[in-house]
């Protein structure tokens, strides 16, 4: 391998980021679904050809537990002598495919420059479409896919798309996003054999090696940084989905510039709140980059220094055939306890809790000519305030980052009504920095359907931090008098659903929270009078 010098492997780094962004706008303009093209929920990413991360587009930092995830599986199963140029894999499962989740269809693709492999174009998905399905256990929660040949030389293996359509409720959205993600990856393959051209193979397989080894070293001496020590932490998980309050904890050491985070949590659960290793190691390196230095590459080789363990067969940990389908809610647990205890070597750099939920409403249902409709959306909430500034309110926080769905487009596609969309006053922690708002959704079914609901934070708030407040929990209104709600329900048309989601932690000592702010809360109806007499003393 040559030397390289410093300005190149900048060039090169910039123009590998550059193909991964392209490429998820790709397959955002080039999807069918809403919950593609409208709420964003995709992911791209550009492998060396050893199976190592090079760079992930900032879309969805959950994704990245599929993307480490199939690479390996695909090794395992075909003889790297066999995949061929044009050869495109696709899988979901969580076990042995490589996905996080079933509805996440992963899709590979080998990059090839003069027969010589070069690297992997990768995407992932979610195909809003195993609805009204159990979860006790995997096989109850959609079609699982290994990685099989989608495309074989360039040519379409028909019979394994006919059989994973078959298995899906509105197939016609689901071969339009397929077709989206193909055209995504061969994008990336072509940008990157037009690299190749430009600098020559041997330079840009060098660069990307430099690069993974600068994360690597930024990622050592962020940690570096931080007082040798055990940290720990531990929180409250909480889920509609489940009977039981569970706790989460970490014990995160520091030793010069290197850190182990060692998880803890109750034995896995027959609910799809359960957690793969890939899951975890996903959001270790989100979280763990966030607080040490956000301006890290996301590579492979920011995960070096880390070592991340947890107990198997738990929740944090599971083990097949353990259903998976809402992991993420337990992903934010541990989002949260890692700054937890982050927080206390550094308190600095870290922010309150945000909302720390991914609330999942989905409605389906049949249209008058027959065919199945499904309607997904994750409904954000606060940020944690800052140590030096309010929490954002209403947004997406740690492993998600997901667009809402517009008014326009849900009303448009779907027999639902929007009646309420706003930010709910109150619902943040106070502190010298308040806390981001929740949000208060409300619909009205217009045909009969089937609706379930995911929610954490119902029986637990987000922490607030130095004195801060916590924030407000969630709120589910189904119109008949029920404020809990586990499984499915049938709904008829006229009938109501709101669902509150919960609010960011404050930050700092109420106290101490300036006139100033107060007064513009209160001015941009923010928080209520009572609020302001109650947390801050305020009686102007």
């Amino acid at each position: 391998m040559s030397t390289i010098d410093p300005i190149t492997v900048e060039v090169i780094g910039s123009a590998l980021s550059s193909i991964v962004e392209e490429m998820g706008e790709a397959l955002v303009r080039a999807s069918y679904s809403t919950n593609i093209k409208e709420r964003r929920d995709c992911s791209t990413a550009l492998f060396d050809n050893k199976g190592n991360t090079l760079c992930q587009a900032e879309h969805i930092p959950m994704h990245l537990g599929s993307f480490i995830g199939i690479l390996p599986h695909i090794m395992k199963r075909f003889d790297i002598a066999d995949i061929k140029p044009g050869d495109v894999f696709i899988g979901n499962d969580a076990y042995e495919g490589g996905a996080t989740h079933l509805p996440d269809i992963v899709m590979a693709e080998p990059i090839y420059v003069e027969e010589m492999l070069v690297g992997w174009a990768v995407n992932t998905a979610h195909h809003s479409d195993f609805a009204d399905l159990g979860h006790e256990h995997i096989f109850q929660e959609g079609i699982r896919i290994p990685p099989v040949r989608l495309y074989k030389a360039g040519e379409l293996q028909e019979d394994i798309q006919n059989l994973f359509l078959l298995n899906c409720q509105v197939p016609h959205e689901r071969i339009s996003d397929l077709r989206a993600q193909m055209s995504a990856n061969r994008l990336c393959v072509q940008r990157m054999q037009d690299l190749c051209a430009k600098y020559g193979t041997e330079k840009v397989l060098a660069a990307g090696e430099e690069l993974q080894d600068y994360a690597e070293r930024k990622m050592r001496a962020g940690i570096a940084a931080i007082p040798d020590g055990t940290y720990s932490f531990s929180d409250i998980f909480d889920s509609n989905q489940w009977k039981e309050r569970m706790e989460f904890s970490v014990d995160i050491t520091v030793a010069g510039d290197e850190m182990t985070l060692a998880f803890d949590g109750p034995p896995q659960v027959r609910s799809g709140l359960n957690m793969i290793y890939t899951s975890l190691l996903a959001s270790c390196y989100y979280a763990v980059k966030a607080v040490v230095d956000p301006t890290i590459l996301p590579n492979a080789g920011l995960a070096r220094p880390l070592t991340v363990t947890a107990p198997e067969g738990s929740i944090l940990n599971c083990k097949h055939p353990a259903a998976v389908e809402g992991r993420i809610a337990a992903c934010q647990r541990v989002a949260d306890i890692i700054e937890g205890a982050l927080a206390k070597a550094i308190p600095s750099k870290v922010p309150a809790a945000g909302n720390g939920c991914c609330t999942g409403a989905i409605f389906n249902g049949t249209r008058e000519d027959g065919s199945i409709w499904v309607y997904l959306e994750t409904i954000g909430g606060g940020g944690g305030a800052r140590p030096t500034k309010d929490g954002l309110s209403g947004i997406q926080v740690h492993l998600t980052n997901t667009s809402n769905l517009p008014v326009e487009a849900l009303e448009l596609e779907y027999p639902l009504t929007l009646l309420r969309y706003e930010l709910v006053d109150g619902s943040a922690g106070g502190g010298q920095y308040r806390g981001g708002m929740g949000i208060r959704r409300v619909y009205r079914v217009e045909q009969p359907c089937r609706f379930s609901v995911e929610a954490s934070r119902v029986s637990s708030c987000a922490w607030g931090l130095e004195g801060g407040k916590p924030g407000e929990m969630t709120h589910l209104d189904f119109g008949d008098g029920r404020t809990e709600f586990k499984g499915m329900a049938d709904l008829k048309p006229g009938q109501v659903v709101e669902i509150v989601t919960p609010g960011g932690g404050g930050y700092g000592d109420p106290a101490k929270r300036s006139e100033e702010a107060i007064e513009r809360d209160l001015a941009e109806d923010r928080i209520s009078k009572d609020y302001a007499k109650q947390v801050y003393g305020y009686t102007q």
